[in-house]
């Protein structure tokens, strides 16, 4: 029996060819994906290692421990004291603090480089990391850069740098080098500038060593130096060795390479579901129509179980072979990942390719027990056909023509309706990412509603389909009846296209309705053309606001040589360079370093009013106040306030409204967010303790969450009463002029900014456009791992024509000997097999733009549905173009065939 099954596969080797292939996909896609995964790991941990290594002992400031009810308190540096200490211990042979910062970074165009200051350090001879290109500074006129750094910057070696000091003053550096700092979560966000450690207490006044690095004395292992440090330094230290340090970094960084590999994975396993449904369809027509050479063999004695063992060694086989083919083909995918995709992930790949006995063994394992799996329902079902009632019966594919009964139309629907209950439960919800889940369990039940229902779903839709077809020609019409011929097989054929369509058309809703619920949110906050903010720096996050506490002073004192004083609720005087209350230098706005600024200078703001391409210019200024009434606010114990300077609420800024209208804004009332509104409601009293007392403001309006409108928004009038010490606005946001030229408008703001270059400019059209690049990247990036399996469910469908073309050779022959031409005949099967691909692609839409409408609904408050046509009528084009491909080859093979030959056959 085991000859006579290894003869048939030699001898029908065209019968498998689409199911190795898709076999081979899905085995190619596991593989592949943890041969890139496993790769980028090591990849990951041999720089993370490859730095920390580098010294035997590593110690940082141990993190208080956290009191509840109380604001987490900081780290303590470590002092010269606890150096010299670490120096003097028999078992250190040499050791060195980095001092660490932040300190303004200036671009080509002298802009400030990032939304936060990149790290200011110093790294001594014991240090972890090392150039990785040319040198480490050595002269306080050198600098070298983090490689990210000078990625996104453009420097190289030999480049003049620019930074900006605590002065504000501009001071160039020479770059010599550049440090990979590998994935340290302190350097990696904003990126990093290695400096001497005189500059780097001068430009970035660190507050002692942020970490301590040592080198063994020789003959000392690296654990007892670390138990060393830790014993000298004692509770104020966290202390490991390099090792340890290292793996303690790589560890997290594993953790980030799991995510993506099992973001990979999940597409990995979609292809293979949909080679799942491949494989069962092509061994169902197979076995069906092989049950006369079956019933043969149990005619001449073969009994059932030696069939169905021998069905199952076929398929063990098939897919054995087709797995090993899919491994080899995984690796070569795999290392072209991992040479290609790893640095536009920004991951240099510095390790060598990793092939692990999971990446192999996985996907061996899968495709064949895979491929058994999916045999063993057309194995079963060969055993049970009676030797003599096969032998009578054509060799055509019974057991797949049969119909769709009441108890099958009961189950699909029943299925529907659970789905669509689901689906209605996170409605009921609301917005919580928890629904996702929900909606993933929905479309799964669904799917199986597809597959219950699917013959009646073809017979429906060809008969739907088919009234203006059969009007078209014969070619049409035979096609027409040829698709409902056997709807089961068509529904199994074309649910492997279901999945797929439903998948890249739900993923497509969700893109697009995620883009336009942003666009709609930022058209709320961010009515305007651009923004100005000041760049955020956390060393120095309250620099701002003291200088202006100081201004304010000098303000209220008066200063020498004005009479009428300064008018401290405008700030600063103009034109006045300094001033001296009672013997006190007052600094003025502009003399305000520019490293620190926390708000925006108020010559800015003149600056843009005067010009003729900007219509409008409005501030944004905000603090936060205790809020007298228990439970508002929820569970935070103070509530942000904020105040619009200039702005024309209602007009100028809008927002979705709960309850009353943002026009209703004035002096005495306010506007509340409905997370911060409590019970509370349209007039209702809040009372706002502030710093100059409490402040009894009537309910106003209710604004919907996720809005322009946050905590508390109250009149200017208010503020001032409130704040009088915030006389400085945090954003600006500038309109154009109607018909203003969008360049002069540039020109224009970057001009008003000129002279402070840690200002950070944001063009809303450019981040409108920048999100859309961004969405575009991730859906064509999802969609093509996804046309995997519509690759695999095409080869499904051709794989149905090409045994349906073998199932009527007498019939295609019949066809043609009664005048149907050679090109009539490939036009029948393209249309049959355009119409399956239809059926399928129609129904994965449908899906689609319902689950995807349910996931961006689970998510996303105030979601704007979109259901983006464009893609959708490309996707329909490609699923055209799919089923003429699918009928290439069956319908070369069917017109190929002899009349005469085909006829006598039988």
């Amino acid at each position: 029996m085991l000859r006579t099954t290894l003869a048939g596969l030699r001898l029908h080797k065209s019968r498998y060819v689409t199911t190795v292939l898709a076999i081979l996909l899905g085995v190619m896609f596991i593989s592949g994906t943890m041969v890139f995964a496993d790769t980028l790991k090591a990849s990951y941990e041999e720089s993370v290692m490859g730095s920390a290594t580098g010294v035997d002992a590593i110690a940082t400031p141990a993190e208080p421990e956290y009191v509840e009810g109380e604001d987490p308190a900081e780290a303590v540096a470590f002092d010269e004291e606890q150096l010299e200490r670490v120096r003097d211990l028999p078992e250190v042979a040499s050791a060195d603090g980095m001092l660490e910062g932040r300190a303004v970074l200036l671009d080509a165009e002298g802009r400030a480089v990032g939304f936060m200051p990149p790290a200011a350090v110093s790294l001594g001879d014991a240090s972890r990391f090392s150039a990785k290109e040319g040198r480490l500074p050595e002269a306080d006129d050198e600098i070298a850069l983090a490689t990210s750094t000078a990625s996104s910057t453009g420097f190289e070696v030999g480049d003049t740098v620019t930074m900006l000091d605590a002065d504000q003053e501009k001071r160039d550096f020479t770059l010599t080098g550049l440090v990979n700092f590998g994935v340290d979560p302190n350097f990696s966000m904003a990126g990093a500038t290695v400096l001497t450690e005189n500059v780097v207490r001068e430009i970035a006044a660190p507050q002692g060593y942020s970490e301590i690095d040592v080198v063994a004395a020789e003959g000392t292992d690296d654990e007892t130096v670390a138990k060393a440090v830790e014993e000298e330094l004692g509770a104020t230290a966290e202390v490991a060795t390099g090792t340890e340090f290292g793996e303690e970094l790589a560890e997290g960084v594993g953790a980030q390479t799991e995510v993506l590999r099992i973001a990979l994975l999940l597409f990995g396993v979609i292809a293979m579901f949909v080679a799942a449904i491949v494989i069962y369809n092509t061994f169902a027509i197979l076995i069906a129509q092989r049950q006369r050479e079956l019933a043969l063999l149990r005619c001449v004695g073969a009994k059932r179980g030696q069939v169905f063992r021998s069905v199952l060694t076929e398929s063990f086989v098939v897919g054995m072979v087709s797995s090993v083919l899919g491994v080899l083909a995984g690796i070569g995918i795999g290392m072209a990942g991992a040479r290609f995709a790893g640095p536009l992930m920004g991951t240099d790949v510095t390790a060598s390719v990793v092939i692990g006995p999971g990446a192999v063994l996985s996907g061996l394992l899968l495709g064949t027990l895979m491929t058994v799996f999916s045999a063993l329902v057309p194995a079963m079902r060969a055993t049970r056909v009676a030797p003599l009632a096969a032998l009578r019966t054509s060799a055509t594919a019974s057991g797949l023509e049969k119909g769709t009964g009441w108890v099958r139309v009961v189950f699909g629907l029943l299925l529907f309706a659970v789905s669509a209950g689901l689906i209605g439960l996170t409605r009921m919800t609301g917005p919580d990412p928890a629904g996702l889940f929900i909606v993933t369990g929905a479309a799964l039940i669904a799917f199986v509603g597809v597959v219950v229902l699917g013959p009646l779903l073809v017979r429906g839709i060809v008969r739907l389909v088919g009234v203006p077809l059969r009007r078209v020609g014969v070619p049409s019409m035979l096609a027409v009846d040829n698709s409902v011929r056997n709807p089961r097989r068509a529904a199994t054929a074309m649910i492997a296209l279901t999945v797929g369509a439903t998948l890249i058309t739900g993923y497509s809703v969700v893109s697009a309705s995620l883009e336009s619920t942003l666009t709609k949110t930022l058209d709320e906050q961010f009515p305007v053309d651009y923004q100005i903010s000041p760049q955020f720096n956390p060393d120095e996050l309250t620099v701002g606001q003291e200088e202006t506490e100081t201004t304010e002073e000098g303000a209220e004192e008066g200063v020498a040589g004005t009479e009428e004083g300064l008018e401290g609720a405008e700030g600063p005087v103009e034109g006045t360079e300094e001033g001296t209350v009672e013997g006190t230098e007052v600094a003025v706005e502009d003399e305000e370093p520019l490293a620190a600024l926390a708000t925006i200078p108020s010559r800015v703001r003149e600056d843009l009013e005067k010009e003729s391409t900007v219509s409008k210019v409005f501030g944004v200024r905000s603090d936060s106040a205790e809020v007298a009434e228990e439970g508002v606010g929820g569970p935070l114990e103070s509530m942000p306030v904020s105040t619009y300077v200039g702005a024309d609420m209602g007009t100028d800024l809008t927002a979705d409204m709960v309850e009353g209208e943002l026009s209703d804004l004035e002096p005495g009332r306010v506007v509340l967010s409905e997370g911060y509104a409590g019970g509370m409601g349209v007039g209702d009293t809040l009372t706002l303790v502030t710093p100059e007392g409490d402040l009894e403001l009537e309910i106003a309006a209710i604004a919907e969450d996720m809005q322009s409108l946050f905590g508390a928004t109250v009149s200017e009038e208010d503020f001032v009463r409130a704040f009088p010490e915030r006389t400085q606005d945090d954003t600006l946001m500038i309109r154009g002029a109607e018909g203003a030229d969008s360049a002069e408008l540039r020109e224009a703001v970057y001009s008003a900014v000129d002279d402070h270059p840690t200002l950070q400019v944001d063009s809303v059209a450019e981040m409108k456009n920048q999100f859309s690049q961004m969405m575009d990247i991730a859906f064509y990036t999802i969609a093509a791992m996804l046309g995997l399996a519509i690759i695999i469910a095409v080869f499904g469908i051709s794989n149905t024509m090409a045994l349906s073309v073998l199932e009527r050779t007498r019939e295609s022959a019949l066809l043609r000997a009664l005048g149907l031409a050679r090109g009539q005949l490939r036009r029948m099967l393209s249309i049959e097999a355009v119409l399956l691909c239809l059926i399928g692609a129609g129904i994965g839409i449908a899906l689609g733009v319902v689950f995807g409408w349910a996931a961006a609904a689970a998510v996303l408050p105030n979601m704007v549905f979109a259901a983006p046509a464009g893609q959708i009528a490309v996707f329909i084009a490609v699923s055209v173009l799919a089923g003429l491909l699918a009928a290439v080859l069956p319908a070369r093979r069917a017109a190929g065939t002899s009349i005469t030959g085909a006829l006598a056959s039988e």
